[in-house]
């Protein structure tokens, strides 16, 4: 026998004999030893702790994807059932879903919810429970540049703004201007302009309306801007901020029985006397009537605003834009859509005004008044709000070709989110002119950086 048979036999008794010994092949490195589950415990919940972080900015498309994020700082593993409650901004229930999870010791751990099938376009609310104990409740949107609304848009809406603003063009302006010497500098001059706009109605006297105008000095045409505010709360005077004074044309308008229109006199720069304001709670003055409506005549003002710019030397009127938020913001969106002169650019924040036929569902701090209007007034909702379609900004938008920056946040109870996008989504803007910003977190405000982000569009088209 040869030394490598020998070397072979060798081999070969070894193995049988390690067989014999019970010798085990080992095992790859890639299969771990399974492990047992842990034995649950039953659960403390003042030992769980519960959050739902912001994800995707909490928008989806079709299906939402809602994290609850548990913490279990109970002595061992325990078993927790998770419940998710979603109905629609107008409470209808859509769906239930519960599940459970376990956790085990000194452990965190990332539950996803979703639904089974997708949801309709839409804003929606959430309610995120574990073992009952509340985790978080919150607003989250669906495909929302896909929402739309009844097609409420009267048959005569065209008419009725161009009688509007045929009825505009026989009122003398009659512009008065008085220098404010403290705010103007060595570019610009900021005037107080008292003019004239429509009647409350198709008859009666012209109603006076005020603003503050920031005019450049050099005698050159220079770009519009157009700025509109709030709701009058009566808690500050009418702001006029031109930094830019000079660079600018601008003009700072208080429509009718707001503002510069609504305080003692002395309290607004320039202003020595008393204005009164005798619109009452200016959305429920005249509500349910149509040509008589507060706002026919406050979308007018923001016209006659326009036609003033149009008459001063330094003004540039194809270089046009406008930028306010809340009421402003439907005032923003009036003036892009009513104007003589087409705009270049605009910024609607939180814009009020819109999409009236799912907003009387909704509840929201701006609408209550409709409700308002029949406890206080008597009117039967089905009166008060019958002509509302007429101004209902989403009506206008349509109209609206030029750059847009618009925002909502979906945690906002005063103008909720679905009323500013339903008139964004009717934009005739191309989609590479106009952007949405939607703040998962945000109320009734501006989200951060709103100003450099308008003041960059703006620039764009300078």
């Amino acid at each position: 026998m040869t030394i490598s048979s020998k070397y072979s036999v060798f081999l070969f008794a070894l193995v049988v004999l390690l067989g014999a010994c019970g010798c085990e092949k080992p095992k790859p490195q890639d299969e771990p030893e399974p492990q047992q589950e842990e034995q649950t415990v039953p659960a403390d919940t003042s030992l769980i702790d519960l959050s739902v972080p912001v994800t995707d900015n909490r928008v989806w498309s079709g299906k939402p994807q809602i994290t609850i994020r548990i913490t279990n700082n109970n002595a061992g593993a325990v078993k927790l059932g998770t419940k998710v409650v979603i109905t629609t901004d107008k409470k209808a229930e859509v769906v239930t879903i519960t599940d459970s999870v376990v956790i085990g010791t000194k452990k965190e751990k990332d539950v996803v919810v979703t639904t089974t099938a997708d949801l309709e376009p839409g804003i929606y609310h959430a309610v995120c429970s574990v073992n009952g104990k509340s985790a978080s409740a919150f607003n989250f949107a669906i495909d929302p540049f896909a929402i739309t609304s009844a097609d409420d848009k009267p048959a005569d809406f065209d008419a009725f703004w161009q009688t509007a603003k045929d009825q505009l063009a026989d009122i003398d302006m009659d512009a008065k201007l008085t220098e404010i010497p403290e705010r103007s500098n060595a570019n610009g001059t900021v005037y107080l302009v008292e003019m004239y706009s429509v009647p409350d109605g198709l008859s009666g006297d012209p109603v006076k309306i005020r603003g503050y105008y920031c005019e450049p000095k050099d005698g050159q045409k220079h770009p519009v801007i157009l700025h509109f505010y709030g709701y009058d709360t009566q808690g500050y005077t009418g702001a006029v901020d031109c930094p830019y004074c000079g660079t600018n044309a601008e003009f700072y308008l208080s429509h009718r029985g707001q503002y510069l229109n609504n305080r003692p006199a002395g309290t607004n720069l320039g202003v020595a006397e008393e204005t009164v304001n005798i619109y009452g709670d200016w959305f429920r003055y005249n509500l349910g009537e149509k040509d008589t409506y507060y706002y026919r005549g406050a979308y007018m003002d923001v016209v006659q605003a326009i036609r003033f710019m149009a008459t001063r030397e330094t003004s540039d009127m194809t270089k046009l834009f406008a930028e306010g938020s809340s009421q402003g913001g439907a005032l923003t969106y009036v003036a892009a859509a009513l104007s003589d002169y087409p705009f270049t650019a605009i910024a609607a924040n939180v814009a009020f005004m819109g999409d009236f036929a799912d907003a009387k569902d909704i509840e929201s701090l701006a609408y209550w008044e409709i409700s308002d209007h029949y406890w206080v007034d008597g009117v039967p909702v089905e009166t008060s709000i019958r002509y509302l379609p007429y101004f209902d900004i989403k009506h206008l938008t349509p109209r609206i070709s030029c750059a847009v920056l618009a925002s909502s946040g979906l945690a906002d109870e005063v103008c909720p989110a679905r009323l500013n996008l339903v008139p964004f989504n009717n934009l005739a803007t191309p989609a590479d002119k106009k952007e949405y910003i939607i703040e998962p977190e945000m109320g009734h405000s501006y989200p951060p950086k709103w100003y450099n982000k308008m003041n960059e569009l703006f620039q764009r088209y300078m």
